[in-house]
């Protein structure tokens, strides 16, 4: 017990590092973007398109790697492939680091496109895989909230961090945490790899090539990489798995797809509504963020139990839809800092949803799971720019068919909506036990 703990607290300091990089560079970033490509205005639609452009493409390279990272994890371990996104995130934060004109910011651009295919949510993924690894089921939902508190808490200092530096500065101090928690994680994160002799589930996706053991097991580790990329028929196997796994995988998609259309477009109509600056933007999220992290650290833990990671789901989302309405129809600057008061219910979903999913699979299958999930989430990055992006260009601009400069919000929250719905859904029928799922991907 105290080996895991020990572990654990490695992860956790690993992800607070890589998020802590990650984050602090999000609320210069739209301002070095209208710099570098609308100088002097507040509003720029060769921004948002290209960001949305950025999104898509990004979601197109995370939807074909996180099942084929997840199962690799599955297989080599957690740690072996945390090493590449983590080390791969370094570099597009080490360009803006020397300077963030022009010419830098389009180098910036093109090399995080590339890169972030790789790196967009691996670390999330590999990370939550850890845990299953290491938290039985019944603690798993806490266990996902605290490392979710984590990711918050680096989301506070690092906001917190940003509001006192320049834009140079801020990538500087990114490439820096970036490269510490390389060499943390390689130095004190113990490799963690699934114990195939585990018998208490039968692996849903069966391995069809390896090398046969003596127990009868069959070790992949030694098979060439192409044949342990997970097929599309593998994917919708492991979806098809149990009815819950399904539901999941459609809330997943509705409220990444959600997320992914607040991404880009809640900024750029702050910016060009209430004429949002660097420090405002710091400001709103570092007290959304706060919220957050108490929320997962100290709230989520307590109402689990009693309430259960179903309903925190569902109670997640319908909050989040009301905040996407607010939201659309603020009337004063003051709105959007009232809304993060919402933040201490929103953040339930994201951890609800990924401990749903997780114990729906056996131990040696976790990498697999959260995997695909994330190819879902994917998926929904792909489709979420093509929308939301001309939409809220189109109603930011002065050709819009009717004043409403929040109506990409509002649709948002319609999104949110659907999600909620399909989420009440989840468990209704019955496919929560292990021993069911195997059955089920026998009949398959």
């Amino acid at each position: 017990m105290e080996k895991k703990v020990k572990a654990l607290s490695h992860l956790y300091v690993t992800v607070f590092l890589s998020g802590f990089a990650s984050f602090i560079v999000v609320p210069a970033i739209t301002d070095v973007t209208m710099f570098a490509l609308c100088p002097g205005t507040d509003e720029c639609s060769l921004a948002i398109y290209l960001s949305g452009f950025q999104q898509a493409v990004i979601g197109v390279g995370t939807a074909l790697m996180m099942p084929l990272i997840g199962n690799l994890s599955d297989q080599y371990g957690r740690k072996s492939l945390l090493t590449l996104p983590m080390t791969l995130s370094i570099i597009p934060f080490a360009v803006l680091a020397c300077s963030t004109t022009t010419n830098y910011f389009y180098a910036y651009y093109t090399l995080r496109t590339l890169t972030a295919m790789i790196s967009e949510g691996s670390i999330n993924c590999l990370a939550l895989a850890y845990l299953a690894d290491n938290i039985s089921d019944t603690q798993r939902a806490s266990a996902f909230g605290i490392l979710a508190g984590i990711s918050s808490g680096a989301f506070v200092f690092a906001t917190l961090a940003a509001r006192f530096l320049s834009a140079g500065s801020t990538f500087q101090v990114a490439t820096f945490v970036s490269m510490l928690a390389v060499v943390y994680m390689r130095i004190f994160l113990e490799e963690s790899i699934p114990d195939r002799n585990d018998g208490m589930t039968e692996p849903i996706l069966k391995e069809t090539e390896g090398v046969i053991q003596k127990d009868g097991n069959v070790d992949t580790r030694n098979m060439p990489v192409f044949k342990t990329i997970p097929s599309l028929k593998d994917i919708i196997r492991l979806i098809k798995s149990s009815p819950s796994f399904s539901q999941a995988a459609i809330v997943a998609f509705f409220q990444s797809l959600a997320e992914g259309g607040m991404i880009c477009s809640i900024m750029y109509y702050l910016k060009a509504r209430f004429h949002f600056n660097k420090n405002q933007f710091a400001d709103l999220m570092l007290i959304a963020g706060i919220i957050s992290t108490v929320s997962q650290l100290f709230i989520m833990p307590l109402l689990v139990s009693p309430i259960g990671d179903g309903r925190l789901l569902s109670i997640g989302l319908l909050v989040s839809c009301l905040n996407s309405i607010l939201n659309s129809l603020a009337w004063s600057a003051w709105v959007p800092y009232a809304t993060t008061a919402l933040s201490i219910v929103m953040v339930f979903t994201t951890p609800s949803l990924r401990s749903i999913v997780s114990k729906q699979v056996g131990t040696t299958e976790q990498g697999k799971a959260q995997g695909c999930i994330s190819g879902v989430t994917s998926l929904a990055n792909i489709i979420a720019p093509l929308i939301f992006s001309p939409l809220t260009a189109l109603f930011l601009s002065e050709e819009a068919p009717f004043h409403f400069p929040g109506f990409s919000i509002l649709c948002i929250a319609i999104t949110l909506m659907i999600a909620f719905i399909q989420s009440l859904t989840i468990g209704k029928t019955p496919s929560n036990s292990r021993d069911e799922n195997c059955s089920n991907s026998m009949e398959v």
